[in-house]
C-alpha cells in the first residue's frame, strides 16, 4: 500500500511538472484537474471515464403512411419501434382495437412483435390497417364470457352471506330444540321458506369451472339445514300428537260424565211422569155409573 501511494504522488508530482512545461509551452489551453485521474488496481494511474464520453445514439423518427379504408393517417414513429406499439398509435385514430388490426406491409401481415427497422419499414412507407372481424368478434364473446362471470362470483357471494345468515337461524334453533327448549312451528316454516327462496335463486345462476364447484357446495349446504329444519318439524309434531291425545282422552272422560249425568236427569224426569200419570188411571177405574137411564119403546 505504501508503495502504490508513493508511485501516486510520484505521478501526480510528473503530471504537475508536465503540466506547467506545457503551460509554458502554450500548447495546453486549460489546466488539467487532478480530480480527473484515478488509480487503477495494478497501479496503473489512468484518467477518469465521463458518462458523457460515449452519448447513446440519437433514434431517428419516422412517418409512415397508413391507409384505413378509405382514409389515411401519417404517424411519426420511432424507426425502431415494434408494429404492436405502431398498433397502440392507430387505435386512437381508427378506434380498431390493436387486437382487432392487421398490419400489411409490402403485401405481408406483419406480427406485433416484430420491428419497423427490421421489415425495412421507412420514412414515407405505406401500411394497410385491416379491421380482423374474427378477432373482433372472439374478443367480444371472451369480453361477454368475463362479464358474466364477474357477475355469477357477485351473486353467488352475495347468495353465500344471506345463506350463513340463515344456517346461523337454523343452528340456533337446533341447539334449543336439543336443551328441551319450545321451538315455534313458525319459525321452522320461515326458515325453510327462506332456504328454499336461495336455492332457487342459485338454480338461475350460470356458471363455469371453479364457481360451478362453489355452487354445488351452496346447494348442497342449503339442501342439508332445509333436511334438519324437517327433522325438527317432525319432532314438534310428535309431541304435540301425545299432548293432544292427552287433551283427546280428558274431552272424552268429560263428554262421557256429562252424558251420564244427562241420563240420569232424564231417567228421573220419566219416572217423575209415571208417577203422576197413575192415580189419574185408578180414579178412572173408580168410577162407578148409578144414573139409570129409562128406556121408550
Amino acid at each position: 500500500m505504501e508503495a502504490m501511494k508513493s508511485m501516486k504522488k510520484e505521478a501526480i508530482f510528473f503530471m504537475a511538472q508536465n503540466n506547467n512545461e506545457r503551460k509554458k509551452n502554450g500548447s495546453v489551453k486549460e489546466e488539467m484537474r487532478v480530480e480527473e485521474w484515478e488509480m487503477r488496481p495494478g497501479g496503473m494511474l489512468v484518467q477518469k471515464s465521463s458518462n458523457n464520453s460515449h452519448p447513446l445514439p440519437i433514434v431517428p423518427l419516422i412517418t409512415v403512411k397508413v391507409k384505413f379504408g378509405s382514409s389515411y393517417h401519417n404517424v411519426s414513429i420511432s424507426s425502431q419501434a415494434s408494429f404492436g406499439e405502431l398498433k397502440k398509435m392507430l387505435a386512437g385514430e381508427t378506434g380498431v382495437h390493436p387486437e382487432d388490426q392487421k398490419l400489411m406491409y409490402k403485401k405481408k401481415e406483419r406480427d406485433s412483435k416484430a420491428y419497423l427497422d427490421v421489415a425495412r419499414v421507412k420514412n414515407g412507407s405505406k401500411i394497410v390497417l385491416i379491421e380482423d372481424i374474427t378477432s373482433r368478434e372472439r374478443r367480444c364473446l371472451e369480453m361477454l364470457k368475463s362479464s358474466r362471470l364477474h357477475k355469477a362470483s357477485k351473486s353467488i357471494d352475495h347468495i353465500t352471506t344471506e345463506v350463513n345468515s340463515l344456517v346461523h337461524k337454523v343452528t340456533s334453533l337446533e341447539a334449543t330444540s336439543g336443551k328441551g327448549g319450545i321451538v315455534a312451528e313458525k319459525d321452522i316454516d320461515d326458515l325453510t321458506e327462506g332456504l328454499m327462496s336461495k336455492l332457487v335463486e342459485l338454480d338461475g345462476v350460470l356458471v363455469d369451472g371453479s364457481l360451478k364447484l362453489q355452487k354445488t357446495t351452496q346447494e348442497r349446504r342449503v339442501q342439508k339445514h332445509i333436511e334438519i329444519l324437517d327433522m325438527l318439524k317432525l319432532e314438534i309434531g310428535s309431541s304435540s300428537n301425545g299432548s293432544s291425545k292427552v287433551g283427546n282422552l280428558e274431552a272424552e272422560t268429560t263428554t262421557k260424565q256429562k252424558q251420564e249425568q244427562q241420563q240420569q236427569k232424564v231417567e228421573a224426569k220419566a219416572k217423575d211422569v209415571t208417577v203422576l200419570q197413575l192415580p189419574v188411571v185408578k180414579q178412572c177405574d173408580a168410577v162407578v155409573v148409578t144414573t139409570k137411564w129409562e128406556t121408550f119403546d
